[in-house]
Protein backbone atom coordinates (compact mmCIF):
# COMPACT_ATOMS: atom_id res chain seq x y z
CA UNK A 1 0.00 0.00 0.00
CA UNK A 2 1.46 3.12 -0.72
CA UNK A 3 0.87 7.05 0.40
CA UNK A 4 1.60 8.72 -2.91
CA UNK A 5 -2.34 8.53 -3.47
CA UNK A 6 -4.53 11.52 -2.85
CA UNK A 7 -8.42 12.08 -2.20
CA UNK A 8 -10.65 14.80 -1.90
CA UNK A 9 -13.77 14.07 0.40
CA UNK A 10 -16.09 17.55 0.52
CA UNK A 11 -18.30 17.88 3.01
CA UNK A 12 -21.21 19.74 2.83
CA UNK A 13 -23.62 20.66 5.38
CA UNK A 14 -26.43 17.51 5.72
CA UNK A 15 -24.25 15.17 4.36
CA UNK A 16 -24.81 12.28 5.32
CA UNK A 17 -22.18 11.17 8.08
CA UNK A 18 -22.26 7.30 7.81
CA UNK A 19 -21.07 7.41 4.19
CA UNK A 20 -18.86 10.45 4.87
CA UNK A 21 -17.26 8.83 8.07
CA UNK A 22 -16.83 5.15 6.20
CA UNK A 23 -15.07 6.38 2.67
CA UNK A 24 -12.19 8.38 4.88
CA UNK A 25 -12.22 5.49 7.33
CA UNK A 26 -11.73 3.11 4.81
CA UNK A 27 -9.35 4.63 2.58
CA UNK A 28 -6.64 5.68 5.33
CA UNK A 29 -6.78 1.98 6.54
CA UNK A 30 -5.20 1.42 2.85
CA UNK A 31 -2.81 4.38 3.76
CA UNK A 32 -4.25 6.73 1.32
CA UNK A 33 -4.04 10.15 1.48
CA UNK A 34 -7.61 11.73 2.41
CA UNK A 35 -7.95 15.26 2.61
CA UNK A 36 -11.94 16.34 3.86
CA UNK A 37 -12.67 19.93 2.81
CA UNK A 38 -15.62 21.67 4.16
CA UNK A 39 -17.68 23.73 1.70
CA UNK A 40 -17.22 27.10 4.09
CA UNK A 41 -15.53 27.56 7.52
CA UNK A 42 -18.11 26.12 9.65
CA UNK A 43 -18.34 22.31 11.21
CA UNK A 44 -20.35 20.60 9.22
CA UNK A 45 -23.66 19.63 10.77
CA UNK A 46 -24.73 16.02 8.88
CA UNK A 47 -28.18 14.88 8.35
CA UNK A 48 -28.28 13.04 11.75
CA UNK A 49 -27.09 15.80 13.56
CA UNK A 50 -23.48 14.50 13.70
CA UNK A 51 -20.93 17.64 13.41
CA UNK A 52 -17.64 16.54 11.91
CA UNK A 53 -14.71 18.93 11.57
CA UNK A 54 -13.30 19.16 8.11
CA UNK A 55 -9.68 19.06 7.67
CA UNK A 56 -9.04 21.98 5.22
CA UNK A 57 -11.60 24.40 3.58
CA UNK A 58 -12.73 23.60 -0.01
CA UNK A 59 -11.25 27.04 -1.33
CA UNK A 60 -7.63 26.23 0.60
CA UNK A 61 -7.65 22.73 -1.26
CA UNK A 62 -9.06 23.78 -4.16
CA UNK A 63 -6.12 24.07 -6.94
CA UNK A 64 -4.16 20.81 -5.23
CA UNK A 65 -4.10 17.45 -7.22
CA UNK A 66 -6.23 14.44 -6.28
CA UNK A 67 -6.71 11.14 -8.13
CA UNK A 68 -10.26 10.83 -6.49
CA UNK A 69 -12.65 12.90 -5.61
CA UNK A 70 -15.61 11.44 -3.66
CA UNK A 71 -18.78 12.76 -3.02
CA UNK A 72 -20.73 11.83 0.21
CA UNK A 73 -24.20 11.58 -0.19
CA UNK A 74 -27.41 12.75 2.09
CA UNK A 75 -29.46 15.06 1.88
CA UNK A 76 -29.58 18.42 1.72
CA UNK A 77 -25.45 17.68 1.30
CA UNK A 78 -25.67 16.12 -2.20
CA UNK A 79 -28.00 19.44 -3.25
CA UNK A 80 -25.75 21.50 -1.44
CA UNK A 81 -22.78 19.65 -3.28
CA UNK A 82 -24.72 20.49 -6.64
CA UNK A 83 -24.83 24.10 -6.05
CA UNK A 84 -21.53 24.52 -5.52
CA UNK A 85 -19.52 25.71 -8.76
CA UNK A 86 -16.57 24.74 -7.04
CA UNK A 87 -17.22 20.97 -7.12
CA UNK A 88 -18.25 21.20 -10.76
CA UNK A 89 -14.67 22.87 -11.69
CA UNK A 90 -13.19 20.26 -9.49
CA UNK A 91 -15.14 17.77 -11.36
CA UNK A 92 -14.13 18.89 -14.50
CA UNK A 93 -10.66 19.35 -14.21
CA UNK A 94 -10.36 16.09 -12.57
CA UNK A 95 -12.34 14.52 -15.36
CA UNK A 96 -10.02 16.39 -17.86
CA UNK A 97 -7.23 14.89 -16.16
CA UNK A 98 -8.55 10.96 -16.49
CA UNK A 99 -8.69 10.92 -12.57
CA UNK A 100 -11.29 9.47 -10.80
CA UNK A 101 -14.95 10.83 -9.52
CA UNK A 102 -16.87 9.01 -6.92
CA UNK A 103 -20.71 9.59 -5.76
CA UNK A 104 -22.81 7.33 -3.37
CA UNK A 105 -26.63 7.85 -2.17
CA UNK A 106 -27.97 11.22 -3.88
CA UNK A 107 -24.59 12.48 -4.81
CA UNK A 108 -24.25 11.01 -8.31
CA UNK A 109 -27.00 13.65 -9.13
CA UNK A 110 -23.86 16.05 -8.80
CA UNK A 111 -22.27 14.08 -11.72
CA UNK A 112 -25.61 14.34 -13.72
CA UNK A 113 -25.91 17.29 -13.81
CA UNK A 114 -22.37 18.26 -14.81
CA UNK A 115 -22.73 16.19 -17.58
CA UNK A 116 -19.95 13.82 -16.91
CA UNK A 117 -22.60 10.59 -16.61
CA UNK A 118 -23.60 11.78 -19.91
CA UNK A 119 -23.87 8.39 -22.09
CA UNK A 120 -22.96 5.91 -18.66
CA UNK A 121 -24.47 3.78 -16.82
CA UNK A 122 -25.22 5.02 -13.08
CA UNK A 123 -26.57 3.92 -9.93
CA UNK A 124 -27.94 6.19 -6.92
CA UNK A 125 -30.23 5.93 -3.93
CA UNK A 126 -33.35 4.79 -5.07
CA UNK A 127 -35.61 7.81 -5.96
CA UNK A 128 -32.96 10.43 -5.43
CA UNK A 129 -32.41 11.06 -9.40
CA UNK A 130 -36.40 11.88 -10.15
CA UNK A 131 -36.10 15.55 -10.00
CA UNK A 132 -33.19 15.91 -12.68
CA UNK A 133 -33.16 15.09 -16.49
CA UNK A 134 -32.02 11.60 -16.77
CA UNK A 135 -32.56 11.50 -20.84
CA UNK A 136 -28.99 11.09 -21.20
CA UNK A 137 -27.76 8.99 -18.51
CA UNK A 138 -28.92 4.85 -17.86
CA UNK A 139 -30.00 4.34 -14.19
CA UNK A 140 -28.69 0.60 -13.05
CA UNK A 141 -29.96 -0.82 -9.70
CA UNK A 142 -26.35 -2.20 -8.69
CA UNK A 143 -24.89 -1.56 -5.86
CA UNK A 144 -21.83 -0.05 -7.62
CA UNK A 145 -21.40 1.24 -10.95
CA UNK A 146 -18.37 1.72 -12.71
CA UNK A 147 -18.19 3.95 -15.96
CA UNK A 148 -14.81 4.64 -17.07
CA UNK A 149 -13.37 6.60 -14.57
CA UNK A 150 -16.61 7.41 -12.43
CA UNK A 151 -18.05 5.02 -9.59
CA UNK A 152 -20.93 5.63 -8.38
CA UNK A 153 -22.98 3.85 -5.39
CA UNK A 154 -26.79 3.77 -3.79
CA UNK A 155 -26.62 4.41 -0.29
CA UNK A 156 -25.37 4.00 2.98
CA UNK A 157 -26.02 0.40 3.42
CA UNK A 158 -22.97 0.27 0.31
CA UNK A 159 -20.62 2.58 1.80
CA UNK A 160 -18.27 -0.03 2.89
CA UNK A 161 -18.90 -2.08 -0.37
CA UNK A 162 -18.11 1.48 -2.32
CA UNK A 163 -14.80 2.27 -0.27
CA UNK A 164 -13.38 -1.04 -1.05
CA UNK A 165 -14.20 -0.82 -4.21
CA UNK A 166 -12.15 2.61 -4.45
CA UNK A 167 -9.14 1.25 -2.54
CA UNK A 168 -9.48 -1.76 -5.58
CA UNK A 169 -9.94 0.63 -8.18
CA UNK A 170 -6.55 2.75 -6.75
CA UNK A 171 -4.20 0.06 -5.38
CA UNK A 172 -5.42 -3.22 -6.97
CA UNK A 173 -6.87 -6.51 -5.31
CA UNK A 174 -4.31 -6.94 -2.93
CA UNK A 175 -4.77 -3.89 -1.28
CA UNK A 176 -8.29 -4.20 -0.88
CA UNK A 177 -7.76 -7.74 0.50
CA UNK A 178 -5.31 -6.16 3.00
CA UNK A 179 -8.05 -3.83 4.49
CA UNK A 180 -10.96 -6.19 4.00
CA UNK A 181 -9.63 -8.99 5.92
CA UNK A 182 -9.11 -7.42 8.98
CA UNK A 183 -12.64 -5.91 8.98
CA UNK A 184 -14.16 -9.66 9.92
CA UNK A 185 -16.75 -9.15 6.68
Amino acid sequence: MTKNIRVLVPLAQGCEELEAVTIIDILRRANIEVITASLSDAPVQCARQTVIIADSTLDSVLNDDFDLLVLPGGLPGADNLNADQRIHTLINRLNSKGKYIAAICASPKVLVTNGILNGKNTTAYPGSLEQIDMSKVQLSNTKIEIAGNVITSRGPGTAMDFSLKLIEVLLGDEARKQVEDPLVR
